[in-house]
């Protein structure tokens, strides 16, 4: 069952409809103080909104034809994170910019040798006056050529145990010290980044939470990682869905080929499923209840099933999906690959559903071997291991 939003003439929805009638064409900054931008986040970023009154703004926005600002990483990680661990001076400093989309950021996660198995990361923070100077690299890391702060997992311990010599810092990007070099993925496109930090100053004030305490600011951040690429569509919940490829095909006539045909049923039938989860997780919160197993388990479907999906309108596109500029289809295939990688490999997701979700003994240490440097979505971040695995 889809879930029932409030009536047109319901009085939040007429509340939100007669700010923006007041507001046609309003600016991020004028969104961010209306709290339109994070409505579920406390006063005075947002309202505390609940899943409907969220859903009621996400629906007037979309009538009036209003986008929120871009800054994906910011406002769906690293504002979590800061209203979480932050002090009222960096939230005051970094959310009001951040909501408005005044300032992009990033994500300084995953390495070239620390990928899924962030626990593994060498960049190095030491103390120094006023702060503390970092050198390392990180890699996947998306708008670092655009951003203003990263948000940066450093070693400030390293005679600690790997997960507990960690600090959550944030690293302004327009300082001495920081080069950022694009990695050009085969769509052509430029989101992609490499990072290097050579002796990177990092005020003091810039530490988040407590000094060793990164871990457990990194999983608060990577859970809603995932969060965010769970949405409805194929690419990580951006570009087309199962259903949008076969409106596509019902409206140039169909295919009568058997195999074609097949395929775009079980393509279709696992969008649904998938569909349906999201539904279910959502009327979960809307009920106020715990999300289930399905929150677990629709990452690991969807990646693949996002594969399946573009590969099959390559397919369907004839000689125009062999093409980097072929459409959607045919860039959204080069793309897909990441999909299994990016937000946590296929493979630690399927240990986090057998581990959390079927109570499966978990997969003996030694075995689990060297983990793959991941790439997000939008973030190209890898995601974390928790001791033993991805923490979700």
């Amino acid at each position: 069952m889809e879930p029932v939003l409030p009536a047109d003439d319901d009085p939040r929805r007429l509340e939100v409809r007669g700010w923006l009638q007041a507001h046609p064409e309003p600016t991020g900054r004028q969104l961010a103080e209306r709290g339109l931008v994070a409505p579920h986040w406390p006063p005075p970023w947002g309202w505390s909104a609940g899943p409907v009154e969220q859903l009621v703004v996400d629906d007037e926005l979309r009538r009036a034809g209003v986008e929120r600002p871009f800054n994906p990483i910011g406002i769906g990680w690293a504002g979590p994170t800061l209203l979480q661990a932050g002090t009222d001076e960096q939230r005051e400093r970094w959310l009001w910019p951040m909501l408005a989309g005044e300032e992009v950021w990033c994500q300084l996660f995953s390495e070239p040798e620390a990928g899924s198995d962030l626990a593994a990361l060498t960049t190095r923070a030491r103390r120094a006056d006023g702060g503390w100077v970092v050198s390392g690299e990180k890699v996947w890391t998306s708008f670092a050529h655009r951003a203003s702060f990263g948000i940066l997992l450093a070693r400030t311990d390293p005679s600690a145990p790997a997960h507990r010599g960690l600090s959550y810092f944030v690293c302004p990007m327009g300082v001495p010290g920081v080069e950022v070099r694009p990695l050009i993925d085969m769509t052509g496109a430029h989101a992609f980044n490499q990072v290097r930090l050579d002796d990177v100053v990092v005020p003091a004030d810039h530490l988040v939470g407590d000094e060793g305490d990164g871990w457990s600011l990194a999983r608060v951040t990577l859970a809603n990682e995932r969060v965010s690429l769970s949405g409805e569509g194929a690419l990580w919940g951006n570009g087309p869905t199962a259903a949008d490829l076969l409106a596509d095909v019902r409206a140039r006539g169909g295919v009568s080929d058997p195999v074609l045909r097949r395929r775009l049923v079980e393509v279709w039938s696992e969008g649904e499923i998938l569909r349906w989860l999201r539904l279910r997780s959502l009327q979960a919160q809307l009920d106020g209840r715990p999300p289930g197993p399905e929150v677990s388990v629709r990452k690991v479907l969807a990646d693949a099933h996002g594969q399946r999906l573009m590969a099959l309108g390559r397919d369907l596109a004839g000689p125009a999906g062999t093409v980097a500029d072929g459409g959607i289809w045919a860039g959204g295939f080069l793309y897909s690959p990441a999909l299994t990688i990016g937000g946590g490999t296929a493979e630690v997701q399927r240990n986090i559903v057998a581990e959390r979700v079927l109570g499966l003994r978990r997969e003996v240490e030694g075995r689990r071997g060297a983990a793959s440097p991941a790439a997000g979505a939008r973030s190209g971040e890898a995601s974390a291991a928790s001791e033993g695995g991805v923490e979700r």
